[in-house]
């Protein structure tokens, strides 16, 4: 597989970088793949990494859940589960902002949340590049095309990326994309991993968050406010997505235990997801964030 080695990092194009972790592709292939540090503004990526243009093929696995509506063991049925409870819960949290009633979803995989959302009366859009996905997101009638730049130049009173800028290869150019589709007073919902969180620091280079090599940028509460700063965003406010702790942990453990969880392990991992939403409310240090902002 094709690799290329990132020469400058993204928030301060610095071009030092020294070993923060080695991780493996749990998902599909089994290999390893190398995390590193910014000397200069400690930004974590993915380097070296799969070529843009051949990076589709780690995700083309059937258990790659996000891309898909299908569930082929216990974790997966937890992770259906767990997206069901949200989809409500998004919807609140994005309401009070959808004033002129207008949804875009990035990365927005098989349309789940654009489904509840078109359901409860929002003009949706989405787009999603994995053609698996978008097919079966058009089978439920969903406006959902390939790229931004296919999308009728609509300013957006909400846009979500849910757990999709840790994906996108280049964060400079999306963000000036989704800053110029925002309306007046609009907020961009910005969910990533986060990994100076408990189960983080507890699981190491088996925390389900890294997810290399799939996941490109590793990002922290500093870099994220710095990469936002950059792009000319603030940050409104930080939510927590405390449901993310409990299946990431189960994940991790399942990778931790090479796939045999039993019912003490399974336990243990909800105990772990507790732990890291108990101690994530000192700093705002969940598992997962999600970043409201706005221009």
């Amino acid at each position: 597989m094709s690799l290329e080695r990132v020469a400058q990092c993204p928030i301060c194009t610095g071009a030092s970088f020294q070993p923060f972790l080695t991780c493996k592709d749990y998902t599909t292939t089994g290999e390893l793949f190398h995390v590193e540090q910014c000397i200069t503004c400690g930004m974590i990526l993915t380097n070296p990494r799969p070529a843009q243009e051949t990076a589709d093929i780690y995700y083309q696995a059937t258990n790659y859940i996000s891309h898909t509506s299908a569930a082929s063991g216990i974790i997966d049925y937890i992770y259906l589960i767990f997206r069901r409870l949200t989809l409500r819960w998004k919807l609140r949290l994005i309401q009070p902002y959808l004033q002129g009633n207008l949804l875009l979803d990035v990365g927005c995989g098989t349309g789940h949340f654009l489904k509840h959302c078109k359901h409860a009366g929002v003009e949706i859009y989405g787009v999603e590049p994995s053609p698996e996905a978008r097919v079966i997101a058009t089978r439920h009638n969903l406006n959902v095309v390939e790229k931004l730049e296919k999308l009728p130049y609509i300013k957006f009173n909400v846009i979500t990326l849910w757990h999709v800028l840790e994906h996108i290869y280049d964060l400079k150019g999306t963000l000036e994309e989704l800053k110029n589709r925002l309306a007046e007073n609009g907020i961009i919902f910005i969910a990533v991993p986060n990994w100076q969180s408990f189960d983080s620091v507890y699981y190491k280079d088996q925390w389900a968050g890294y997810d290399v090599p799939r996941h490109v940028w590793h990002f922290s509460k500093t870099t994220m406010a710095l990469l936002l700063k950059n792009a000319g965003l603030k940050i409104k406010k930080i939510i927590p997505m405390k449901l993310d702790a409990y299946y990431v942990s189960l994940l991790s453990k399942k990778y931790a235990l090479n796939g045999n969880l039993s019912l003490v392990h399974t336990l243990h991992a909800i105990t772990l997801g507790y732990r890291s939403n108990r101690k994530g409310r000192r700093e705002m240090n969940y598992s997962s964030l999600i970043y409201l902002v706005q221009k």
